[in-house]
């Protein structure tokens, strides 16, 4: 299997996993336009905490690998 093709299963893993952790934070929310007044400040904590974190840490993969990506294309 080729780099390229091994960095692009990757690419679509992460953007899977992401949009589930992002749905996932979602739910618990408001459905109003700018959600609820008492989340403009808040402290993360439990699930919470460890959805944010992997939130940030899938995004950091995910532009990382494309950054690859883009590298080893050109």
């Amino acid at each position: 299997m080729e780099l390229k093709s091994i960095i692009n299963i990757i690419q679509i893993i992460i953007a899977v996993l992401l949009v589930i952790v992002v749905l996932a934070q979602v739910k618990g929310q408001g459905t109003s336009l700018f959600g609820p007044a008492e989340s403009s400040y808040r402290t993360y904590r439990g699930i919470e905490k460890l959805l944010f974190n992997m939130t940030i840490v899938l995004m950091v993969i995910f532009i990382v690998s494309a950054i690859l990506f883009n590298r080893i294309e050109s």
